[in-house]
């Protein structure tokens, strides 16, 4: 072989060598791609129920903390489900006053001011005051409650308000009870919100505990025109305490 012929020999080698390496070594991009394009897993429908009632329990707490409702006795339960309960009324129709809710929060001893008037476009607390629960319901705490006509005793969960009338007690506020076999018959029993003399300061200064009603959330006397101007015709009411019977029942916590 000539000098010359093995020189251009040794330059084309290099050239056919790196060709085949390049082939050989040629990327799979397939295993990238799946990794890079899989779709995500869908979550179960109990973890976006747990999602969104988290997140429901953190819109309410928000809002009780800027209402400053604990230095007020509230409970926060009672509020988140109050809250829950009249977005569900409002969103149905049922509640045509929306500018304010009212919570009865029978957690709290009767000697305490446990009825609050909220208002929910400024997110401030209208009244806070004492009310009476029914005299077979308890007697410093409310401990039972019932539907029945002549039970003397109160019922649970959401109502809206009705009208005005003069009764025995004076001014008076009818209620609807929107709950079926939980305080639906609360026109038949005649509950009512009123005035009464049995409940308020002047009453627990001679007494260690506010008087009882026969089933009515009734209020102190001189606070009960307030109220219930504030109040009547189509706003929310809700009477609260934690027995677990009502909060598994109930259609508008649980609708």
């Amino acid at each position: 072989m000539s000098f010359g012929v093995l020189l251009c020999f040794l330059a084309v080698s290099p050239v056919i060598s790196a060709g085949t390496e390049e082939e050989v070594k040629e990327p799979d991009v397939t295993a990238t791609s799946k990794m890079e394009f899989r779709a995500p897993i869908p979550a179960t429908a109990m973890e976006i129920v747990k999602s969104t009632a988290e997140a429901f329990a953190s819109e309410a707490m928000l809002m009780y903390n800027e209402m400053n409702l604990k230095k007020l006795g509230l409970s926060p339960k009672a509020f988140e489900y109050a809250l829950k309960g009249y977005k569900n009324l409002v969103e149905r129709g049922k509640v045509m006053k929306d500018q304010v809710l009212s919570i009865c929060d029978f957690s709290q001893s009767s000697r305490r001011k446990r009825f609050y008037v909220i208002d929910m476009e400024e997110k401030k607390v209208l009244i806070n005051t004492w009310v009476a629960h029914g005299r077979n319901s308890g007697g410093e705490f409310a401990r039972s409650f019932s539907n029945s006509p002549e039970s003397h005793k109160s019922s649970l969960g959401f109502y809206v308000t009705g009208n005005t009338y003069y009764g025995s007690h004076g001014l008076a506020l009818k209620i609807e009870g929107l709950e079926k076999n939980i305080n639906d018959k609360a026109d038949e029993r005649n509950i009512v919100i009123h005035g009464s003399n049995y409940v308020g300061a002047s009453f627990l200064a001679r007494s260690p505990i506010n008087g009882r009603s026969f089933g009515c959330p009734a209020l102190p006397q001189k606070e009960t025109g307030k109220v219930i101007q504030t109040i009547k015709d189509g706003s929310c009411l809700f009477i609260y305490h934690p027995t677990k019977n009502y909060i598994q029942k109930s259609k508008v916590l649980n609708g």
